[in-house]
């Protein structure tokens, strides 16, 4: 190891030392988030039919549907907003629950213009 990580490694745990265990508690908190927020960012914002179509699946709905759904929603331009979510929001303002929101969503495509 080199001197100069050596050192740094020491001023650190100087620094670590001087804390009471409940701030330790509360750093390993705050790495643990800086760590996290990249990830839960990115999940966010980037999303596949596959992933998708999983969370279908644990909704209830099974497979054959889960695909046409997604594709409905993709077509749509809303699969950012996740399948799962027009699914509910379709449910919510049709009164139908999930598995018969999502074969609406199958048989009329207007279902979704303006859902969001």
């Amino acid at each position: 190891m080199s001197d100069d990580r050596i050192k740094k490694f020491e001023e650190r745990q100087k620094e670590l030392h001087a804390l009471s265990d409940e701030e330790l508690k509360e750093r390993f908190w705050q790495l643990c988030n800086q760590v996290v927020d990249p990830i839960v960012d990115l999940a966010k914002t980037h999303t596949s039919p596959s992933i998708e179509r999983s969370v279908l699946l644990r909704m209830g709905i099974d497979s054959i549907t889960a695909h046409g759904v997604v594709d409905r929603v993709r077509e749509a331009g809303l699969l950012g907003k996740g399948a799962g979510h027009v699914v509910l929001k379709v449910a919510q303002k049709t009164g139908l629950d999930i598995r018969g929101a999502a074969s609406a969503i199958l048989d009329d495509k207007d279902i979704l213009t303006g859902l969001f």
